[in-house]
């Protein structure tokens, strides 16, 4: 699928890749969640194919590795790219992860399978503070270790929820200088 590049504008850019049957409902909370608080445009493709290439069949779980892969060939632009999916993801040497995204990358994956909550406000606030998580793995900023802030590894649903939706200062400032570098190399 080829898009237009986007114009330089004042802000750089996300896709949100639905991949499978994602709702649509989550895909714009997850956009907009986005575009407050890193600052990206982010614009929500229409649905691809389910991943049914990144399954691993001995552990009933997608490879969240072969995802990112696929994800490089989406609309090859230079944009960034975070596919969304309802299936469990998995990595070689973690039993499932919540996203994965490639540090510095151009693309990322969030999964809604573990993030489901019977409180639907939940489960997209959820959705959001992962996509945003890996959003700044992509602008290069790794784990943080302040308590209070999004960027820190959160290895639980109850660790997750604790989490506020915001960066500390300091990830703020990284975000904000990556996003600069960003928009100067588009």
């Amino acid at each position: 699928m080829a898009r237009k590049r986007p114009h330089k504008g004042n802000k750089a850019h996300i896709y949100i890749v639905p991949l499978g049957e994602v709702p649509p409902v989550a895909a714009s909370i997850v956009a907009a969640n986005i575009e407050t608080v890193v600052g990206l445009n982010a614009e929500v493709l229409p649905p691809f194919p389910s991943p049914e290439y990144a399954y691993v069949t001995l552990r009933s779980q997608y490879s969240a590795g072969k995802i990112l892969n696929a994800l490089e060939s989406v609309a090859d632009d230079g944009v960034l790219k975070l596919g969304l999916v309802q299936c469990d993801l998995c990595t070689v040497i973690l039993k499932f992860v919540y996203g994965e995204s490639q540090l510095g990358g151009k693309t990322a994956v969030v999964s809604l399978c573990r993030l489901m909550s019977r409180d639907p406000a939940e489960t997209y606030l959820r959705a959001a503070k992962i996509a945003i998580h890996e959003t700044g793995h992509l602008l290069g900023i790794g784990h943080c270790h302040a308590p209070d802030c999004l960027m820190v590894f959160a290895s639980s649903l109850e660790k997750l929820d604790s989490l506020p939706l915001r960066f500390c200062p300091a990830c703020r400032y990284e975000i904000a200088r990556s996003l600069k570098c960003y928009l100067e190399g588009i």
